[in-house]
């Protein structure tokens, strides 16, 4: 465990307990989250996962922005379902995401797990386009990823960071339920 650890622990509990609540203070936590899991995760030899870390980065500066300015009439976002036609380009894109991933990771790297390393980041991407738009079923693909997590870093030895994805799990049934009541609420009776 080591002091990069540590701080990814810290600012991802942080970050995901601040999503769950709907705080876009989540945002900038994010990053710093973003930045100590770049360089332990390429320490790791999880190239995908350090790489996505980047695309985190720019992936905030957009979600604070829509979930104070994004929404009607440049308002705060509201939580919403997914569509039909969302979840169709979601579908499409996690299968062809995974496949290139893949393909790049067995060509160009030494990675040891190229597809487990593709599916999470690919699913991770998916949630958290879904949690900038403050989509409920965002959950389900935090939950997702984080089952193939879990596994995954305890099989890399970042045990610190395995247990906070269990962590994250819990948090994102927190989540789950507590968008699910806000989407309740909105609903005329």
């Amino acid at each position: 465990m080591s002091p990069i650890e540590v701080a990814g622990f810290v600012t991802g509990a942080l970050c995901v307990w601040l999503v769950a609540r709907q705080n876009p203070w989540n945002w900038p936590i994010g990053i710093a989250n973003n930045v100590a899991f770049l360089v332990l995760f390429w320490g790791s030899g999880l190239y995908a996962d350090s790489g996505l870390q980047i695309v985190y980065m720019a992936l905030a500066v957009y979600g604070w922005w829509a979930w104070v300015r994004g929404g009607d009439q440049h308002s705060a976002l509201h939580v919403s379902r997914t569509t039909t036609p969302q979840w169709v380009w979601l579908a499409v894109a996690g299968v062809l995401g995974t496949g290139l991933l893949h393909w790049v990771l067995v060509t160009f790297t030494e990675s040891t797990v190229p597809f487990w390393d593709a599916i999470t980041t690919v699913l991770s991407l998916l949630a958290t386009w879904g949690q900038a738009r403050k989509k409920v079923e965002c959950w389900w693909l935090w939950i997702a990823a984080d089952v193939i997590y879990v596994p995954l870093y305890a099989y890399k030895e970042l045990y610190l960071t395995a247990v906070l994805y269990v962590g994250f799990m819990v948090l994102c049934v927190l989540g789950l339920r507590n968008w699910t009541k806000d989407i309740k609420k909105e609903v005329p009776a």
